[in-house]
């Protein structure tokens, strides 16, 4: 099965958690809007008439005849055809609740820079930005990763997030820690000593081979203020 994933192709976004579990289970894939014309394709796809059940917006999945929108519903499809989700049903579902709850923080760090509406530049909600970052550096990103070290540790060893191997949510978990270190230094310098567990696999991740080489690749599009994680001083505490 080769998958082809639709994404904007200047920020790593939303997308980049699928794009880390793809990269881990070595699949055959293609970053679409990346390739020359892709943008024209992954718009053209949105709107095409003959789609029954069309997306609403990027990320999006198309494998064969399926197409599969929202990151985290992408992840429970992708996640048994990869081997990145346990067997049993309860897992599987427990996973995906995870999942989304990685999604709620992934919410709220886009909220720090764009508060009242998409549709405005950063420049325009400004004061609205600053009293949302507040929000997330003092209470509700402490009050997350708390939770996720508090199941981390719960888990066994304290190796991985579900069962006994790694899933797509200690992917998704690399990449909040990776993100959140760019976007809020000063936030992550307070915390991580609170989080020894999730600071430990984030280096485990990090130093899977797969992973590894897709990191140190072009397919791994650098932090910028473009994206869900923006490195704005003004908002960091």
């Amino acid at each position: 099965m080769r998958y082809e994933l639709f994404y904007w192709p200047s920020i790593q976004g939303r997308g980049e958690f699928v794009r880390l579990a793809l990269a881990e289970a070595g699949a055959d894939y293609v970053d679409v809007a990346r390739a020359p014309g892709g943008m024209r394709r992954m718009l053209a796809l949105m709107e095409d008439p003959d789609i029954v059940r069309p997306p609403f917006a990027p990320p999006f999945l198309r494998a064969g005849r399926q197409v599969v929108a929202q990151t985290a519903n992408i992840l429970q499809f992708l996640g048994p055809r990869l081997d990145l989700v346990p067997e049993s049903e309860a897992m599987r579902l427990w996973a995906h609740q995870l999942q989304l709850t990685v999604e709620d923080l992934v919410v709220d760090i886009h909220d720090t820079h764009h508060p009242v509406a998409m549709t405005l530049y950063y420049e325009d909600q400004k004061r609205e930005a600053r009293r949302r970052a507040a929000f997330l550096t003092q209470e509700r990103a402490p009050e997350l990763l708390g939770y996720f070290e508090t199941v981390l540790g719960r888990n066994g060893t304290g190796r991985y997030m579900v069962g006994r191997s790694l899933t797509y949510v200690d992917l998704s978990l690399f990449q909040i820690v990776d993100g959140l270190r760019y976007a809020f230094p000063k936030m992550m310098s307070r915390l991580e000593p609170t989080l020894p567990g999730l600071v430990a696999l984030h280096e485990r991740v990090s130093q899977r081979s797969n992973i590894a080489v897709y990191l140190d690749s072009d397919r791994r599009i650098p932090f910028n203020e473009d994206g869900i994680f923006r490195n704005y001083p003004e908002l960091d505490g």
